[in-house]
């Protein structure tokens, strides 16, 4: 699944109107530096970085945004759901923590929670590449689980065998994608 870092220009119009509506420049920085410290795998630090940010800011949607990718980052999972969680029940609009929380529940192989996550990051931004094909992405892992199933119940059915095959194979290509789903990144 696709991560943030192919929204990194939608990112950068966010951070441009942040800035324009008057939240400074040094704001602007900041989430430029948090940004650039997760690009470099140094999401411990981005972490502390937005956490302290925070406290002067503590209802900024991008900065708690990037606090969930640090958290992700760092495999604290239960709370990078909490943060984006929240960031959707507050700014229900912004597709972004949907599709980072449909990452981590399709990580844990909970697909129908990742879809439903999903279908409102397309809902709400239908042009929202990086959401549309991490949904076909569940939908083909979906497609494959009943596949698999209905061979159990039917094991000489030639046409079963084909689609499951099929849609095997679209899951190993590129093999590492497949493995290791994307959230959305700065």
């Amino acid at each position: 699944m696709k991560q943030v870092r192919r929204t990194l220009p939608r990112l950068l119009c966010l951070l441009a109107l942040t800035a324009w509506l008057g939240a400074g420049v040094a704001q602007a920085s900041d989430y430029a530096e948090i940004t650039q410290l997760l690009k470099t795998g140094k999401a411990t630090e981005a972490l502390g970085k937005a956490d302290q940010r925070l406290t002067a800011a503590p209802r900024d949607p991008q900065l708690r945004f990037l606090r969930g990718v640090a958290q992700t980052d760092l495999g604290q999972t239960d709370a990078a759901i909490a943060t984006f969680t929240q960031l959707i029940q507050e700014y229900p609009e912004l597709p972004e923590p949907y599709n980072n929380l449909a990452v981590i529940y399709a990580s844990q192989n909970q697909l129908d929670k990742a879809r439903t996550a999903l279908e409102m990051a397309v809902r709400n931004n239908p042009s929202y590449a990086a959401a549309h094909e991490n949904l076909g992405d569940i939908y083909a892992r979906l497609a494959f689980q009943s596949y698999a199933k209905a061979q159990k119940l039917e094991a000489n059915n030639p046409a079963l065998r084909s689609k499951l095959a099929q849609v095997h194979e679209l899951l190993q290509l590129p093999a590492a994608r497949a493995a290791k789903p994307a959230a959305s990144r700065p």
